[in-house]
């Protein structure tokens, strides 16, 4: 079931809106976004997207790709936690991972540059201190 990004349902005062065309188009559906958690084993789903593209979607995580600055190598840790999210409180609360959340990993506190929902892959940078 998608979501309907369609601007031709309503109007702000209430109000119909005339259709200017007579059926709603598969180029005009959304979808909920993936709130990707942690889990015991990695979960993706693969998305067609409008032209034939696809995503790889992550539903549940394990491991992060973990950058050092200061060695200048990447690392596959496991995630422990997610210890921030600045997207949402919500999020934080639910241990759900977006770009900019800071998780806990066996290395130490890491936050995401990627975005697990729609790249499928976990990529984080060490914050060091």
């Amino acid at each position: 079931m998608g979501v309907y990004h369609g601007n031709d349902l309503r109007k702000i005062t209430g109000g119909k809106k005339r259709p200017h065309r007579k059926v709603k188009l598969k180029a005009h559906m959304g979808r909920y976004p993936t709130e990707t958690t942690l889990g015991e084993s990695p979960l993706v789903k693969i998305i067609r997207t409008k032209g034939g593209g696809i995503k790889v979607r992550l539903k549940k995580a394990t491991t992060a790709n973990v950058v050092i600055p200061s060695q200048k190598i990447t690392k596959k840790v496991p995630i422990i936690k997610v210890v921030n999210n600045p997207a949402s409180r919500d999020y934080t609360r639910r241990g759900i991972i977006t770009k900019g959340a800071i998780i806990e990993t066996e290395l130490g506190l890491a936050k995401v540059v990627s975005r697990p929902g729609q790249d499928g892959v976990v990529n984080a940078v060490l914050l060091e201190e």
